[in-house]
């Protein structure tokens, strides 16, 4: 009954915001809006505690001890890194489909910079969510249309910035305990400091909590196969992202030239046919590790590059920060004065804090010394 009595209050405020939301958006966006809420108010009546899985005895074991893993995650996210403590990720649903949801990215034919939607929480994003897949690929069909280029992605999880309590999922719950931790750490400082209309802020933030949150998890709680294997992990992470900013240069290189459009676009086909090629070569220097398959399932775009600089810009000012101010209460105050900074002095200052941490040049200058090649 009393869950009844919460998903009836749920209901109310996702119906109060959905008609403010429709308001604000004007009819067009009605359906849309209408999936997301109707979406996320599944994902609340399908969730149940993670208590009430660990005591029913129908749960299947494996859940059981994943389940089990994600309450330590939980409780070292609060007790070690100073994540909120609230009900974010106490609860566990089980979905039929293998993300939670499906981002739609557009940029135009000639550009890396992504197209924009605005909301009126989240602010501006570079990305449009669908529950369903179908209806997002009906929606990149009609922005393919108007000639931009376009990527379809799964999302196995998100965050909703601590205004519901986001659930743990079967998209991700099966992950290692490492990629686990990382997931909820990544989420969880979502909470902490956001700000709407920045996700290159965003990311790069919840991306440095993350690495130096997995990095004090392994320490307390993992051993050498999992340190091993997460490192692996880390390694390919790296080296398909350089991969792909590599490639995301050479476009934005092309893009700004001044040579034609005809040209620009022949060039553009050239520098992904390199990055699918280049792809292959480093999969087999991992042994055949197919992990990132599937971001090649569609024909390479520029949206598929959009999104490399959201997640990695910025990031060496805040693990610049982080090492400065030694703990996380005192990281994450820093981090939310720099947030209320304009936009342009939020960059600049992270900017900064990334030169501080740069090793320093190292001279070229050759030492003098007696000359031993002639007689004496």
């Amino acid at each position: 009954m009393r869950k009844i009595a919460r998903l009836k209050i749920r209901a109310r405020y996702l119906v109060a915001g959905l008609s403010c939301a429709a308001m604000l958006a004007g009819c067009a966006q009605m359906k849309y809006y209408f999936q997301a809420a109707q979406g996320q108010y599944s994902l609340w009546s399908d969730s149940r505690p993670i208590d009430d899985w660990l005591g029913d005895p129908a749960t299947d074991a494996k859940l059981r001890a994943r389940l089990e893993k994600a309450v330590t995650i939980r409780k070292f996210a609060v007790k070690e890194l100073g994540l909120p403590d609230n009900a974010s990720y106490k609860n566990y649903a089980s979905l039929n489909r293998p993300f939670v949801l499906w981002n739609v990215v557009a940029t135009p034919e000639l550009s890396l910079r992504p197209i924009q939607w605005c909301f009126p929480i989240a602010g501006c994003v570079a990305y449009r969510g669908y529950y369903d897949k179908e209806d997002a690929l009906a929606y990149a069909e009609e922005l393919r249309a108007e000639g931009d280029d376009v990527q379809v992605g799964g999302v196995p999880a998100y965050s909703t910035l601590g205004w519901f309590s986001d659930p743990l999922l079967s998209t991700f719950i099966n992950y290692s305990d490492a990629e686990l931790a990382r997931m909820v750490f990544h989420e969880l400082a979502h909470q902490v400091v956001y700000v709407p209309g920045d996700s290159r802020f965003n990311e790069a933030f919840a991306s440095a909590v993350e690495e130096a949150g997995v990095d004090r998890w392994l320490d307390l709680y993992g051993n050498d196969a999992m340190r091993e294997a997460y490192a692996r992990y880390s390694m390919r992470r790296k080296d398909f992202m350089a991969l792909l900013v590599r490639h995301r240069q050479m476009l934005s290189d092309l893009y700004a030239s001044k040579v034609s459009v005809k040209k620009k676009r022949e060039e553009k086909a050239r520098i992904f046919a390199s990055l699918h090629s280049e792809y292959k070569v480093l999969k087999a220097n991992w042994g055949g590790y197919s992990g990132y398959d599937r971001f090649f399932a569609e024909k390479l775009t520029n949206a598929h590059l959009a999104a490399v600089a959201t997640y990695n810009d910025l990031l060496p000012g805040f693990k610049a920060l982080l090492a400065q101010e030694k703990t996380f209460p005192r990281f994450y105050a820093a981090v939310q004065r720099i947030s209320n900074l304009p936009s342009v002095e939020r960059q600049e200052r992270l900017a900064q804090l990334a030169r501080s941490a740069e090793p320093p040049a190292v001279s070229l200058v050759a030492e003098k010394r007696p000359d031993t090649a002639g007689g004496h």
